[in-house]
């Protein structure tokens, strides 16, 4: 007998606040990943100010706690509950997710790294290759693995460092979770399956990024195009106006997610071109992914999309 909507958000908060006595700030997820609480904001410019100092629920993963009362309250005002997202980059762990791609997967991390040849574009596989070229090695650290196939390393950073999330920027199939984005939970369902812990790292704390891959994850900041004056998009004034990141781009996250066939591929690189020209190309990434995979496109032509989009851009930013 399936489980019921009850049953499933039930044990969504049982995982869920179980992460949080451990000191990880969760919210609650719809199956489709997405946070389950809506907007106090809806329609509003205002919304993109707000990281939640308006007292209420609602903003994605400014939301995240783990104080076991306010998890609670999340979860009983949350309709259509399935998982939970875990913050990334918060205190005290600062978790770093690197997510290695299930359409890219290669051969168990236990392979020989000899073995590897210089066409192997798997995810496991250019992890190894980075790991070699830069002399590092991933310890042993909890990992959780996902209902497609792919597996999300968990590693920490220190209090002072900020790690950004990207999609293959690291290399092809490699996503990083970083400050401002979260981890799905295991324990979460989602209409493909449930996420859950790979066996044999159940045990194990999430471990500390090696310093030569926190370099990698942590490029130097391109700058955030100004706008205003004759060139820009402010208003009349010209006052410089910084885009931020991810906030600003919910609307084009939405432009995508509303794309009918036709028009996926269209919408999908406009919306990129528009977040990579304001600077935050790379932090809204997983998102344009994700909706463009929900839109029908498959992940492989949503990431050939989003890097068409960043290689046309290249430059914009700091031209402008």
């Amino acid at each position: 007998m399936a489980p019921t909507d009850r049953q499933i958000a039930t044990l969504a908060l049982a995982h869920a606040l179980n992460a949080a006595e451990r000191g990880l700030p969760v919210i609650p997820l719809t199956a489709a990943r997405l946070p389950a609480l809506r907007s106090p904001h809806p329609g509003r410019p205002a919304r993109t100010a707000c990281t939640g100092q308006c007292g209420l629920p609602g903003h994605g993963v400014y939301d995240a706690t783990t104080d076991p009362a306010v998890v609670r309250a999340l979860f009983a005002a949350a309709p259509d509950v399935a998982g939970y997202g875990i913050a990334c980059g918060r205190g005290p762990h600062r978790l770093i997710g690197i997510d290695l791609d299930a359409d890219t997967a290669g051969p168990a991390t236990g392979q020989a790294a000899g073995a590897l040849g210089a066409t192997d574009a798997h995810a496991d596989g250019a992890l190894r290759q980075l790991a070699l070229q830069h002399l590092f090695t991933i310890p042993p650290t909890l990992t959780v693995l996902t209902p497609s196939g792919g597996r999300h390393l968990w590693l920490t950073a220190p209090a002072e460092v900020v790690v950004p999330s990207s999609a293959s920027r690291l290399a092809p199939g490699i996503d990083v979770r970083g400050t401002g984005g979260y981890l799905i939970g295991p324990g979460s369902l989602t209409p493909h399956g449930t996420y859950r812990l790979a066996p044999g790292t159940a045990h194990l704390p999430p471990a500390p990024c090696p310093r030569t891959l926190l370099r990698l994850l942590t490029p130097p900041a391109r700058p955030a195009r100004r706008t205003g004056g004759a060139n820009g998009v402010g208003g009349a004034s010209g006052a410089a106006h910084t885009l931020r990141a991810p906030e600003d781009g919910e609307g084009l996250v939405h432009f995508v997610l509303a794309a009918r066939a036709g028009q996926r591929n269209t919408r999908l690189f406009w919306a990129a071109c528009r977040a990579y020209e304001h600077g935050f190309g790379d932090a809204l990434a997983p998102a344009l992914t994700e909706a463009a995979v929900r839109a029908g496109l498959s992940l492989h032509e949503a990431r050939a999309t989003l890097a068409s989009a960043a290689r046309m851009t290249a430059g914009r930013s700091e031209a402008a």
